[in-house]
């Protein structure tokens, strides 16, 4: 595609949350900083929210990476579980052979967190898109939270989850879960400086080690467009790099910014983009009339005659 032409060896702006890309920018450093925080402390459940590609599953797979060497990790990427299939799950995760009887697989995932914290290997329990769980399953995972010594609780619960998690755990029957809540933190979008900073980095990490390919307008008009959001703005330099490898540009201006602007739905676009033919034939008129005038006072003037 468009890499030998900017001097990349891979695709910078892709999807998928590799953990290689992970940039430290604020939003994402201090949400990190509150998941170890939390995770030292040992007590309640960790709450992590935000939009629609604000970066949480790759914090996630980040925060995943960070503790792997030192907790049991029970990883539930699948929101569509009931109480008997997530129970199965968490076996499964735990090394545990499928139980039909539930009592006893629950028994049974006991004894194991119990080996797992005496063996100094706590376990982690990580659920993502958690606001797309049902609450009878939100409730078993509380119940797994009963389980402790005198002086530890056995298992720690991780939830990611959308700004829709808020308004499910505000629901009355979840008020026991919601009040296990002891640390929590909401991604925000990235600021102008983060953005610039986010694409650099991602450049860098492709390859473009010292190659600034976006002009300071291409990323003001990035941001703008996608609101500071990771994900959207993967989508619109992807697009942008391919329209200008086919334009042979090597710097990206606002000229393939504004046309990958355009073509994607997603995008914030300016209302002044979005005039309609009407409108458009309105402004024309209006700036016809007005060049008609300072040409009209340019010949008055070049022929002494003034605005007499």
């Amino acid at each position: 595609m468009y890499l030998y032409h900017f001097g990349l060896n891979r695709l910078p702006f892709t999807l998928t949350p590799n953990t290689q890309f992970y940039c430290e920018l604020a939003p994402h450093q201090e949400a990190l900083q509150v998941l170890h925080t939390a995770l030292a402390a040992g007590e309640g459940i960790i709450k992590i929210t935000g939009e629609v590609g604000t970066g949480k599953t790759l914090l996630c797979r980040k925060f995943l990476n960070d503790i792997s060497e030192r907790h049991q990790v029970v990883y539930l990427p699948n929101p569509s579980l009931d109480p008997t299939e997530m129970r199965q799950a968490v076996a499964l995760e735990l090394g545990l052979r499928p139980c039909a009887d539930q009592q006893r697989l629950t028994g049974r995932i006991g004894d194991k967190l119990l080996q797992c914290a005496m063996a100094n290997r706590p376990v982690v329990m990580v659920l993502d898109e958690a606001q797309a769980l049902a609450d009878n399953t939100l409730e078993s995972l509380r119940l797994f939270t009963n389980l402790e010594t005198e002086t530890f609780k056995l298992v720690q619960l991780v939830l990611f989850g959308q700004p829709e998690l808020d308004q499910r755990l505000a629901q009355p029957q979840l008020r026991q879960l919601r009040q296990r809540i002891t640390f929590s933190y909401r991604l925000r979008g990235l600021s102008l400086s983060e953005c610039q900073d986010y694409l650099q980095h991602r450049l860098c990490v492709a390859g473009a080690v010292e190659q600034t390919l976006f002009s300071p307008l291409a990323c003001r008009l990035l941001w703008r467009a996608s609101g500071g959001i990771p994900r959207l703005l993967n989508v619109l330099a992807h697009k942008s790099l391919i329209l200008a490898y086919g334009r042979n540009e090597q710097v990206l201006g606002s000229g393939v910014i504004r046309a990958a602007i355009a073509d994607t739905e997603a995008a914030i676009v300016p209302h002044w983009w979005q005039w309609d033919g009407g409108t458009r034939l309105q402004w024309s008129l209006l700036l016809g009339a007005l060049l008609g005038l300072i040409v009209l006072g340019t010949v008055l003037r070049l022929h002494g005659g003034g605005w007499q």
